[in-house]
């Protein structure tokens, strides 16, 4: 009985280009839907990150809102709050709120 499914059959055997075919069709669909979005992403969050300027009101990812007062290479420092001042990597800015936008509200 084992060995009857070891026999090759002679109808209905799928050919090489059509395997072929059906692999890169997985291929593709997976780049439009995962690689490429993630990656225009990835770009316009660097885009961002290069262009902030002292006085841009920003959050970073974890949540804490303020106003750029000092900018470096790769550090940023924030103020949130009178006198509270807090230093930054540039990279965890997650986003710039778009001037004479009142976010408090």
């Amino acid at each position: 009985m084992l060995a009857l499914a070891f026999v090759p059959s002679d109808g209905g055997g799928g050919s090489a280009a059509g395997t072929l075919i059906m692999l890169g069709m997985f291929i593709a669909i997976f780049y439009l839907l995962l690689i490429r979005p993630q990656r225009q992403q990835q770009k316009r969050h660097r885009e961002m990150v290069d262009s902030l300027r002292r006085g841009d009101e920003v959050a970073t990812i974890g949540g804490i809102v303020g106003k750029i007062i000092h900018v470096k290479d790769d550090r940023l420092t924030i103020r949130t709050a009178e006198d509270t001042r807090l230093v930054v990597e540039r990279d965890k800015v997650a986003r710039r709120f778009a001037a004479g936008t009142d976010e408090e509200s």
